[in-house]
């Protein structure tokens, strides 16, 4: 599923089989962080039982960087350079 493809739906909230797409990740990664460190995700999520739910307008907001979010701490992106040395994004 695509970020435009959110825009377009008329639902409140997302599971994260729909929001992985646009972050590029596997949805079990969303479901772990949710329940383990939901503060690392950039974005509310709402644990009902065990099913997360993720606020569409504010999944939204946040894949375009408009979310204001002051409470969340930064967060550090960790890579590896051409010449395989460890770089942070």
């Amino acid at each position: 599923m695509t970020l435009a493809e959110i825009k377009a739906m008329n639902k409140d909230v997302l599971l994260p089989s729909e929001a992985a797409g646009p972050l590029g990740c596997d949805p079990h990664y969303i479901r772990v962080a949710a329940k383990k460190r939901p503060e690392l995700l950039g974005f509310p999520v709402t644990l009902i039982g065990n099913r997360v739910k993720i606020p569409r307008l504010a999944f939204i907001q946040y894949m375009e960087g408009t979310l204001e979010n002051e409470d969340a701490p930064p967060v550090v992106a960790h890579g590896r350079g051409r010449g395989g040395e460890r770089v942070d994004v």
